[in-house]
């Protein structure tokens, strides 16, 4: 999987890059990082070895996921206030042929903090990192600065909509759909699913991948919204929707 990982990222560099989503524009990151617990299978999220059929580019919104947490040391650069992040990357992930998914496909030694820090304004926390290594990474190559520069490559290519302008309206999963598409050319709706939360709120924006990491259409298989389903956007310390 490492030379088929080197072929995309060639690929990837052959397209200029887009703009950075507009809300990680600005990113401090501390002098001094917490160091992330190691992290494996376990019986509930055993080692699994499946075929790779596409990809998940995952984008969490960062002010839905800060409003449940306190600034705890794992999630203070994301949530202590010094940044304010809109969407973030959750990960990239490889996806099997049908619901199930590899994961841990390698043991994953601790990051480097050197990888944890050049990453860190795109996936705020290093457990969070060590995380997306462990479980997704280790399953496309055995280089996780390759990963994560895979990663970051597609994240910085997204380009956001405006979300405040959004929030502010009446708002359906398949409206927030096309104005995520609209915003990022060569992105159908049918390209992207959504994480709302129980109360309607937006988590995570997933956008679907096929094996040259180009976007494609979702399988009719996995987590989602229904398209009529009405989603509302928190702003952060702004305010909420509406």
């Amino acid at each position: 999987m490492g030379s088929d990982l080197r072929r995309l990222i060639g690929a990837l560099a052959l397209i200029a890059p887009a703009p950075l989503l507009a809300e990680d524009a600005a990113c401090n990151i501390p002098a001094r990082l917490s160091r992330p617990a190691p992290e494996g299978p376990t019986a509930r999220e055993p080692r699994r070895f499946v075929p790779i059929a596409r990809y998940t580019l995952a984008l969490a919104w960062s002010p839905e996921y800060c409003r449940m947490r306190a600034a705890s040391a794992r999630d203070r650069v994301q949530c202590g206030g010094e940044n304010a992040f809109g969407f973030t990357l959750h990960g990239l992930w490889p996806d099997g042929p049908g619901k199930i998914w590899p994961q841990y496909c390698r043991p994953a030694a601790l990051l480097p903090e050197g990888v944890i820090r050049r990453n860190l304004c795109a996936t705020p926390s290093p457990q969070l990192l060590q995380h997306e290594w462990a479980k997704h990474g280790t399953c496309m190559t055995s280089d996780p600065a390759r990963y994560f520069a895979t990663a970051s490559r597609l994240y910085r290519r997204v380009r956001s909509p405006d979300m405040a302008a959004l929030s502010r309206g009446a708002l359906t999963a398949a409206g927030f759909r096309r104005a995520f598409a609209r915003a990022n050319p060569g992105t159908r709706p049918d390209m992207i699913r959504l994480g709302v939360n129980a109360r309607g709120w937006l988590e995570e924006v997933w956008l679907c991948l096929g094996t040259d990491l180009a976007p494609r259409r979702c399988p009719a298989t996995g987590e989602g919204v229904a398209t009529g389903r009405p989603i509302r956007i928190w702003r952060g310390r702004s305010g909420a929707a509406g």
